[in-house]
């Protein structure tokens, strides 16, 4: 047994500005789609000058007390059609309509993750190393089917905290993904059907269409060339 020093520091989260929060409302796309609150991002946008300071509280608020709000953990599954038989299915992707307060929430924290990341050279140091040594380097692409839904979030999150991403910031992801639910949108045209089924709790995955999404699947899937079988949480090897 023999001791392994984490070569990362630890990811301290910072308070955001007024301004900051600003920024992040105008960054988000304008659309007219909505969640279960029924609040685009488009009239987000528009209501930024009044909303943005209480908005910078509640953002801080949840940053510094690692929890995510429980109201912006529901989902709203639109299916989109693929391809193939549309009475299949398996032909459809899931989107999740998330509310937009969430939104900003998300890319707030994906900010400072994204820094944390890049300052560290987490994703990219293999690469980097074998460019530098003008040694070869090869790629393997493949495709997962229902990707982000296959994600453990135990797992992800044992990927982040060898990152050091810990203390608020792994209170505030483990609070993300902890009781969430969703409800799928069901249409059918002919009959002039438009109604949702019932809440259903989620128990793994990351929403498709989220902000942090993107980033937490890159995270788990780009780090196991890093992470190995004998990792132990406490910092050890086998």
């Amino acid at each position: 047994m023999k001791t392994f020093i984490n070569p990362f520091p630890h990811i301290k989260l910072k308070s955001l500005s007024t301004k900051e929060v600003e920024n992040i409302i105008k960054s988000l796309k304008a659309k007219n789609s909505y969640g279960y609150d029924e609040i685009s991002t488009k009239v987000l946008k528009i209501s930024s000058l009044f909303i943005s300071s209480p908005l910078t509280r509640i953002c801080n608020n949840s940053l510094s007390q690692g929890i995510f709000p429980d109201c912006l953990k529901y989902s709203e599954i639109r299916p989109l059609f693929k391809k193939g038989e549309k009475t299949n299915i398996s032909n459809y992707r899931p989107i999740s309509l998330l509310t937009s307060f969430s939104k900003v929430l998300e890319k707030a924290m994906s900010i400072q993750l994204i820094e944390h990341l890049n300052n560290n050279n987490v994703l990219v140091e293999e690469i980097c190393k074998t460019l530098n040594s003008t040694n070869l380097i090869g790629g393997i692409f493949c495709d997962l089917e229902k990707a982000f839904d296959c994600v453990n979030h135990e797992i992800l999150l044992s990927k982040l905290e060898f990152y050091w991403i810990k203390g608020k910031a792994k209170l505030w992801l483990e609070s993300y993904f902890r009781n969430r639910y969703q409800r799928v949108l069901i249409t059918n045209t002919n009959l002039n059907l438009n109604e949702f089924s019932t809440w259903g709790k989620i128990r793994h995955g990351v929403p498709q269409g989220s902000i942090l999404g993107p980033l937490l699947f890159l995270i788990y899937s780009v780090t196991c060339c890093a992470m190995e079988d004998s990792y132990l949480p406490s910092g050890t090897w086998r």
